[in-house]
């Protein structure tokens, strides 16, 4: 069997906690940040978890993780 190819973009992006599951940093924060709302922007602060219903797709995309 030849090796699997990790997607290099979603390695990138993603980073896998002790207990399996994918950790990532949410989108919105970079420019244009005064047209949101202050409570969008404090929702956008932190991290978040991958959905369980995403990880079979993100299995493909990073099969060694």
């Amino acid at each position: 069997m030849p090796k699997i190819k990790t997607n290099s973009g979603a390695a990138k992006r993603f980073k896998v906690t002790k207990n399996k599951k994918l950790k990532y940093q949410q989108a919105g924060r970079r420019h244009l940040l005064e047209s949101d709302s202050p409570k969008m922007n404090r929702q956008h602060r932190g991290s978040t978890y991958v959905h369980e219903s995403d990880m079979t797709r993100m299995k493909q995309l990073l099969p060694y993780m």
